[in-house]
């Protein structure tokens, strides 16, 4: 059946209405007489809406006026009527003739790569390595060496454990396994001391092995040996040991930041503009003036190359240019407006260097004149 369709769709068909009372008795009488009517809608019981072929169109005409039914021609369909319709227009002809060598000829390169990179992860530069290994956008097909483009980047690079590459279509995917870190090795065997990482104040001290040098209270600076590798014995005498124990404490960060008087800032005002452009390999139409109506803005483009399926790209990409349009303002701020600002700021930059949030005592400082926002934290 479905040969069929296609077949009537090469040699074209139309769509029709017939209208009378004996539409069963249609239904009926293009069966035995073995027409090929499909996409059968009835409307009403007096209409129905049928696709039949040019070619059996006339032989539905004879029966429809046998039974006294109307017949009416609402679309017609297929390459015949195509052909028809655009016989004039030979430039448009020849231009679609040349598009579809085009496209065929472009199936034999690679227009877009595709990078797979295990759970998200980042890699820095790997797009840069995979185009100068070789895989490139407008590369024939043919001169693609997998396996040597491969070994270059695996020579290369050590933080990839696997990598593979597909050529499907138009399209180059690559598929990569960033390489996991060894951990240190640390011999328990070997001698060594414990030693403060900050400056802070000694909250809990437990020596597991090895002889501890401060006690709880006491103030320590970084680099400061809290439990020694060595323990002396009355029989033994000094023994070098690995030194093994817990040290917590209090350990304080403290950074200031001036807030000026007046400050001037740069605001999105809500308007946009939109721009579109089309590239073709190194060819480039734009359908807007180069220039943009703003004075002061920012420019987001975005690229997205075409194409038909899944993995069969198009050397042609459109540009969405989007410009956002800013102003200038000035702001003012009073002392308790300045205080909250900076106290904010001076937070965040704090707990993105201390990478245990779960135990931090805050105390906030005092402004001065000079509106010097000072911020305190505890590390227990």
């Amino acid at each position: 059946m479905i040969i069929k369709v296609l077949l009537q769709y090469l040699l074209g068909y139309v769509r029709v209405t017939i209208e009378g009372y004996y539409i069963e008795r249609f239904i009926n009488i293009c069966t035995t007489s073995k027409i090929l009517i499909w996409n059968l809608k009835r409307d009403k019981g007096v209409r129905l809406y049928l696709n039949v072929g040019i070619n059996d169109f006339y032989r539905i005409i004879k029966i429809a006026k046998k039974l006294k039914c109307k017949v009416k021609i609402n679309k017609k369909r297929g390459i015949p009527f195509i052909i028809n319709k655009y016989r004039k227009r030979k430039v448009f002809l020849i231009s679609l003739f040349i598009i579809m060598i085009i496209m065929y000829v472009s199936t034999g390169y690679v227009w877009n790569i595709e990078i797979q990179i295990e759970d998200n992860q980042k890699l820095d530069n790997i797009k840069e390595d995979i185009i100068s290994a070789g895989l490139k956008t407008g590369i024939k097909k043919q001169e693609v060496n997998t396996e040597e483009i491969i070994n270059q980047i695996r020579l290369k690079r050590d933080d990839i454990s696997w990598i593979g590459i597909d050529l499907k279509g138009t399209n180059a995917i690559v598929r990569v396994v960033k390489a996991k870190e060894a951990p240190e090795i640390i011999d328990e065997k070997d001698f060594c001391n414990i030693v403060a990482t900050k400056s802070g104040t000694i909250t809990q001290i437990i020596a597991q092995n090895g002889t501890p040098l401060v006690k709880v209270g006491d103030e320590v600076e970084e680099g400061q040996i809290l439990i020694q590798g060595a323990m002396e014995g009355k029989y033994t005498g000094i023994r070098y040991v690995h030194s093994l124990g817990e040290v917590k404490a209090i350990v304080k960060y403290t950074k200031t930041e001036k807030i000026p008087y007046k400050e001037e800032k740069t605001v999105k005002t809500g308007n946009i503009e939109k721009k579109y452009q089309i590239k073709f390999k190194n060819f480039q139409i734009n359908f807007y003036k180069t220039l943009s109506n703003f004075k002061i803005y920012d420019t987001i483009e975005e690229d997205k190359k075409l194409k038909l399926f899944s993995n069969f790209y198009l050397p042609i990409s459109v540009t969405k240019i989007t410009n956002e349009e800013l102003e200038k303002i000035s702001k003012e701020y009073t002392v308790e407006e300045a205080t909250e600002f900076g106290t904010k700021k001076l937070e965040q930059e704090i707990e993105t260097e201390i990478e245990s949030k779960e135990n931090i005592l805050r105390k906030r400082g005092k402004c001065n004149r000079n509106r010097r926002i000072c911020r305190s934290y505890c590390y227990i």
